[in-house]
């Protein structure tokens, strides 16, 4: 078994206070005429930096180290992730990864509702208080084997059911394919996505429709990857010097990501609350990790076709990709026990939903022979 160290969170004051004295400086701008449809605005940006000036981060901090924490020395990362343990000796264990631009703690709620599952709430490396690889190319494939490493080598278990959104997603189903004799399952609301060229020869006509429908929102909705992929230092040296900028960047995605209606940005807070986008917030200035929160898209894109995997698998689509076709997950989860859409709940599905999530997994776990 691997060391690793208990983590306890604290923020000095003196960070604290220069960011409260950065958001007080802001030079905040009026939304541009003719702005084409986004998840900020002007006013609602406004009502975040002020919120964050007066914001009591020692609660949230507090309550963040209600969830025991640790560190583990991984293929050259530090890796931090929270680790909740049942009561129960026979607990299933459960990895849950997070995507971009949340953190490991936009998923506590989630694991707060599975009282009877040990669950691993991970940290990427390069996200929140996991450091970046030392050296090498952060991929999906290395991201799989890291965490595969967590969960057996480092914390003992012998089979886990695995959990991931956006980025992770591919990370989860590597998992799966790669090791399926240790994965009792896998749960997906961000299923399987062929590469592009997998995309290049499918001819099923729901198949077509579904990319088809994504490339259409690709010129509106897709400018922050190509950025983050293809000048990602640029973006962050801003981001990294502005907090009222960063909140704008990652903000902007929790709205318009989330199963939110259109129109008032300020509707996000029914499934995302300002205490938990102001803690992604700070959590990504605290450790300054906005720049390697970057590198799986300009390290790690399309890194090959993933195999299918024979592990039973629970699909639940996500308001944010509602038409995906249950062909393309059958394709995939070669097991599939599961097929069903969330009637709520977009992107961030374990943030945004999970009571009914957490009932979904547990359903699903406990048929798990």
């Amino acid at each position: 078994m691997s060391a690793l160290e208990r983590f306890e969170l604290h923020v000095s004051d003196a960070v604290l206070d220069e960011l409260r004295d950065r958001l007080g400086r802001t030079r905040l701008l009026d939304d541009s005429p003719r702005l084409p449809p986004s998840g900020i605005t002007a006013a609602y940006l406004r009502e975040l930096v002020d919120s964050w000036i007066t914001w009591d981060w020692r609660s949230r901090e507090a309550w963040l180290n209600t969830h025991p924490q640790f560190i583990a020395p991984i293929d050259g990362a530090q890796v931090h992730f929270a680790h909740l343990r049942s009561a129960r000796p026979d607990a299933p264990a459960l990895l849950v990864m997070h995507g971009w631009p949340h953190t490991f703690a936009l998923q506590l709620d989630f694991a707060d509702r599975l009282a009877e599952f040990d669950v691993v709430v991970a940290s990427l490396p390069g996200f929140a208080f996991s450091s970046p690889y030392a050296e090498g190319p952060l991929s999906e494939a290395r991201l799989a084997a890291t965490m595969h490493t967590l969960m057996t080598e480092v914390l003992g278990y012998e089979r886990y059911v695995t959990y991931g959104e956006d980025v992770s997603a591919n990370v989860s189903d590597l998992i799966a394919a790669t090791h399926p004799e240790q994965v009792a399952g896998i749960v997906a609301t961000h299923a399987h996505f062929p590469t592009s060229t997998e995309r290049a020869a499918l001819t099923h006509p729901a198949e077509l429709t579904f990319f088809a429908s994504l490339a259409d929102r690709e010129w509106p909705d897709g400018a922050y990857g190509h950025v983050q992929a293809t000048r990602p230092d640029v973006l962050a040296a801003a981001l990294n010097d502005s907090p009222a900028g960063l909140l704008a960047w990652i903000a902007e995605k929790y709205v318009g990501w989330s199963d939110t209606p259109p129109g008032d940005p300020r509707l996000v807070e029914r499934r995302i609350s300002r205490d938990r986008i102001l803690t992604e917030a700070t959590i990504y200035w605290v450790t300054q990790s906005i720049a390697t929160s970057f590198r799986p898209y300009f390290e790690g894109q399309d890194d090959g076709p993933i195999p299918p995997t024979s592990v039973p698998a629970a699909v639940f689509i996500q308001r944010h990709e509602a038409a995906y076709p249950e062909s393309l997950a059958r394709r995939h989860y070669l097991d599939l026990r599961v097929f069903d859409r969330l009637e709520a709940g977009g992107h961030f599905a374990a943030a945004e939903v999970p009571d009914d999530l957490a009932a979904r997994v547990r359903a699903f776990v406990s048929e798990l022979s």
